[in-house]
């Protein structure tokens, strides 16, 4: 549906400021009443022509004039001085006073005065008016006073309707607030049940209530109601851009037929009403919406009432023009922010596509551990399924994702990799889900997400088991409900996207300890695959360093025709607990490094030094402590050294092989010398 949405700053520029003293001038001269502006000193700043008529000044002459005295008797002078400090600044006050002409002669005079929202460079304004002072009268003739006593009381009131209406637009209030201002005064000085602003629709085919104050309605006409334009008054109204008077339901059924009329006149019927005068709000000769005054009563606006309607309506107008104008400013700010988004994001998954060719162009090796892990990855790809990765740090499990998504029916779209740790708490949500122009400080645009920018595609959540407890909580409605929420916002946004994540923590001990979710856990594990580390598939190593050595010497402009064997065999007795990473880097360094066309390694880059022993616990006496450290080198002679994998020391002993490594280093256990030395 479309519709218009209206946000109206609280300040406005210049160029609105001139506009709305541009439309105080146009009925300003035009009021019939004698008025004048005065600044804060008591000074005029502008008299219309009644008001320099009224008191034989010329217009020129009250500019910057001293009007207390300029229309003030002298004798009156102190008086008026303690009248003026003790009335308030705020709000319109209206008392009886003596003036003094330019010639000298004395008059009574009706003064009404009151504050303007503008400030500068007027502060205030005065009304000026001869009171009609007549001796008794009785029958027709005190009927015809009467009655000219309430015409200019109402004429009065309307002025007053108008000059806060002006105050408020010229002190740029917003299109609401302007409304509800002079709403309910309307419908005072109109004696009728509703007023109410309408918009038409982009479509241009409807018009839209944007706004309504109709305290007695019955609910059939309110805030987002939709009408046909070619079947209302309003519309009408709207189309003509003239003012539209409607008496009585005959000339209803008189003006549209029946079927363009069915939704105006069950609205017309269902709220009872009778008569309307609906007047179009210009902006530039361009009708942009249509003020609404409708009542319960036939025949309740006749046509003299429409001049001064039109003059609020046109200040209305202005309010509304401010309104749309930064309507679309803001819409396009938002455009251009999701235009950028959209190209952060894709120039984030193309270098992260470049970097990926950087770093690996295919999974090297062909051990059996790696080849099991390959089955998975070919049965697992063609299918939609979540997949969790598990395996050390440095194993591989990025590019384990990449080739699922490369062999997946979303291989030609997006795949976006985001590090659940690096990212702080605080910026998690925002960075996964998106969010809103003013969702938190600093929220200046709409900002897409990384499930956004993955729609259509894969989304890679590493360290997933590093994922704060509330976005846990929306990561497991993305996997139920294939939806999101920006941040700021609660209308849900569906998503597209396989979610494979990956980790290197236990994320059962994690759910045991209260922080992971065991439901997320269900979730994510549908299809786990677990990556070996570089100690499980050690007969890679050859081929691995001969592949980074190519890489790297073709990014150094080396070439180079043998690698070391002594080198080689160092890199096979090591045991890796960094694996490929710290492999990478290794024959990196050593590619820099080497000089000759052989490429060779250091054996004191492979001696780690061991951390300085520290003193047992109150609780491990030495006995404890012996006994620990020759079941530990008991198992590391049956392992042959290696402490990772099936066989490995760790799987012997039954702890975690970080927990075993750390207890190598506290007892100062060399486990080296458990290798066993490949021969020649």
């Amino acid at each position: 549906m479309c519709s218009h949405k209206l946000e109206v700053p609280s300040q406005r520029q210049s160029k609105t400021e001139i506009g709305s003293w541009t439309v105080l001038d146009e009925f300003f001269e035009q009021m019939p009443d004698a008025v004048v502006l005065v600044d804060g000193r008591g000074r005029g700043v502008r008299a219309n022509r009644q008001f320099a008529r009224m008191f034989g000044y010329s217009q020129e002459e009250i500019v910057d004039a001293d009007l207390s005295s300029l229309i003030i008797p002298p004798e009156s002078c102190e008086e008026a001085h303690v009248l003026a400090v003790s009335k308030p600044r705020e709000g319109t006050a209206a008392t009886q006073s003596v003036c003094i002409r330019k010639g000298g002669e004395r008059f009574q005079i009706s003064l009404i005065e009151g504050p303007l929202l503008t400030g500068k460079p007027a502060s205030r304004y005065m009304i000026c008016r001869e009171p009609v002072l007549k001796p008794e009268v009785k029958g027709t003739e005190a009927e015809r006073l009467r009655e000219r006593l309430e015409l200019e009381s109402r004429e009065k009131d309307r002025l007053q309707l108008l000059l806060d209406l002006n105050n408020r637009v010229a002190a740029h209030c917003g299109l609401r607030q302007v409304f509800h201002a002079v709403s309910s005064e309307l419908r005072r000085l109109f004696n009728c049940e509703c007023v109410g602003l309408a918009l038409p629709e982009s479509c241009g085919k409807n018009l839209r209530q944007h706004l309504i104050d109709f305290p007695e309605g019955k609910g059939f006409f309110k805030e987002g109601t939709v009408f046909p334009i070619e079947g209302s008054s309003a519309g009408m109204a709207f189309r003509t851009a003239k003012a539209v008077i409607l008496n009585n339901l005959s000339e209803v059924h008189a003006n549209w037929n029946s079927e363009a009329l069915a939704v105006f006149s069950s609205i017309v019927r269902n709220e009872e009403t009778r008569s309307g005068c609906f007047l179009p709000l210009l902006s530039e000769i361009r009708p942009i919406g249509v003020l609404q005054l409708i009542s319960r009563r036939e025949s309740a606006f006749a046509k003299q009432d429409v001049k001064f309607l039109d003059q609020v309506a046109n200040q209305i107008a202005l309010a509304l023009k401010n309104a749309l104008e930064y309507e679309e400013v803001a819409e396009a700010n938002d455009r251009l922010a999701e235009a950028d988004a959209r190209s952060r994001n894709e120039s984030l998954a193309l270098r992260e596509q470049i970097e990926r060719d950087s770093m690996f162009e295919d999974i090297v090796g062909s051990s059996e551990p790696l080849r099991r892990v390959l089955s998975q990855v070919r049965k697992v790809a063609p299918s939609d399924s979540t997949v969790l990765i598990l395996g050390e740090t440095g194993t591989g499990k990025e590019l384990i994702a990449r080739a699922i998504h490369k062999r997946s029916s979303r291989a030609k779209q997006a795949f976006i990799a985001v590090n659940c740790a690096a990212i702080p708490p605080s910026l998690i949500a925002s960075e996964l889900f998106g969010h809103e122009r003013g969702a938190f400080t600093g929220a200046t645009q709409r900002r897409l997400g990384r499930f956004e920018a993955a729609n259509g595609g894969t989304i890679f959540l590493d360290e997933v088991g590093d994922i704060p407890a509330e976005i846990q909580v929306a990561l497991l409605r993305v996997l139920q409900e294939r939806e999101i929420e920006r941040v700021g916002s609660d209308k849900p946004v569906p998503v597209d996207v396989r979610i494979v994540a990956a980790t290197h923590r236990d994320l059962e001990q994690l759910v045991a300890q209260g922080k992971f979710r065991q439901d997320l856990l269900y979730r994510l594990t549908v299809v786990p695959i677990t990556v070996p580390s570089l100690q499980e598939r050690a007969e890679d190593i050859p081929l691995l360093v001969e592949y980074f050595v190519g890489r790297f010497a073709k990014k150094t402009g080396k070439k180079f025709r043998t690698i070391a064997k002594q080198s080689l065999r160092l890199f096979q007795a090591y045991t890796w607990p960094g694996n490929i990473r710290e492999l990478q880097n290794v024959v990196e360094r050593g590619v820099i490094l080497t000089d000759s066309d052989t490429f060779s390694v250091d054996d004191t880059w492979f001696k780690r030094k061991q951390p300085k022993v520290t003193a047992p616990t109150r609780g491990m006496t030495g006995a404890l402590l012996d006994q620990e450290k020759d079941m530990i080198e008991a198992a590391l002679a049956d392992s042959r050294g290696t402490i990772a994998g099936p066989t490995g020391a760790a799987a012997k002993l039954s702890i975690p092989r970080a927990t075993l490594e750390a207890k190598i280093r506290r007892l100062g256990i060399d486990k080296y010398r458990f290798k066993t030395r490949p021969s020649n």
